[in-house]
């Protein structure tokens, strides 16, 4: 499988953006995918903002089992930081999670409050992991682009609500990745743009991880039995299963590599964690 890689020339300004506005910002709210949130955090954002409070938001909650998110949350905790579930599309949940940054900053607040002056938080995050909507959902209105594709925000804005100046930012990746498994966890979740990825590989390297991880969801999914096979056999099975096949009896590996993606990243393949 070839290597991944993105870091478009944008995320170079937004980099630069995002530093220069590090100096007016109280706390961060660091939005992450619940099911791969460690592979979610981009470490030149964390040098960034490196003296301010961070809450990191475990967005799309609902897509993880109750143990596995319980697992990761304790594994933040155990690493010295903050977390909290999240679902982006629900203001109570997002609500929470602000309260939480504003208890880190009580003080802050406070005198603030005092000159009748907001705090200003910092929502940041690497491409497509809800940010947008994560701001939306405060403000109870559409304020932030959102979009279901990676890099849909340029540049950063200002939002608004009852005492908290929020700053949207773009979805920004680090400029290399530690490892080619990352790479490929963000793929499967939709944090590089689908355009740079060869979609038949990233869904047979999906479904040899979802066959380790749990296989029974794959089985039930599709009806089939992936017990003892190679990846390669399975997509071929999903791919009869499903009707995905050419004039001739070929297999139709790019209309199924699109439906089992979409299939992983809509939860429809089940409650699924990748760490």
């Amino acid at each position: 499988m070839k290597n991944i890689q993105w870091f478009p020339g944008h995320m170079t300004k937004s980099m630069r953006q995002i530093s220069e506005s590090a100096k007016l910002i109280d706390g961060v709210i660091c939005v992450v995918d619940a099911r791969a949130p460690f592979s979610c955090i981009n470490k030149k954002l964390g040098e960034i903002f490196l003296n301010k409070p961070i809450i990191f938001a475990l967005n799309k909650s609902d897509l993880v089992e109750r143990a596995d998110l319980n697992k990761m949350l304790f594994k933040f905790k155990e690493q010295g930081f903050i977390a909290t579930p999240v679902i982006a599309t629900d203001k109570k949940s997002t609500l929470n999670c602000l309260n939480i940054l504003k208890g880190e900053l009580k003080e802050k607040v406070e005198r603030n409050a005092l000159k009748g002056k907001p705090i200003r938080v910092s929502v940041i995050g690497i491409p497509n992991t809800g940010k947008g909507t994560f701001i939306n959902s405060l403000c109870g209105q559409k304020k932030a682009i959102t979009g279901d594709k990676a890099g849909v925000t340029r540049s950063t804005q200002w939002v608004k609500i009852n005492g908290v100046e929020l700053l949207d930012t773009p979805g920004t990746m680090p400029p290399s990745f530690d490892s080619q498994e990352l790479a490929r966890k963000l793929a499967y979740i939709g944090s590089i743009n689908d355009d740079i990825l060869d979609k038949e590989e990233i869904c047979l390297e999906l479904i040899k991880e979802l066959m380790q991880i749990c296989p029974e969801k794959l089985n039930e999914k599709y009806k089939i039995q992936c017990q003892d096979k190679e990846g390669l056999a399975v997509y071929e099975e999903i791919c009869k299963k499903r009707g995905f096949l050419l004039r001739g009896g070929d297999y139709d590996y790019t209309r199924c590599a699109n439906a089992v993606i979409d299939d992983f990243r809509k939860g429809r393949i089940g409650k699924i964690c990748l760490e």
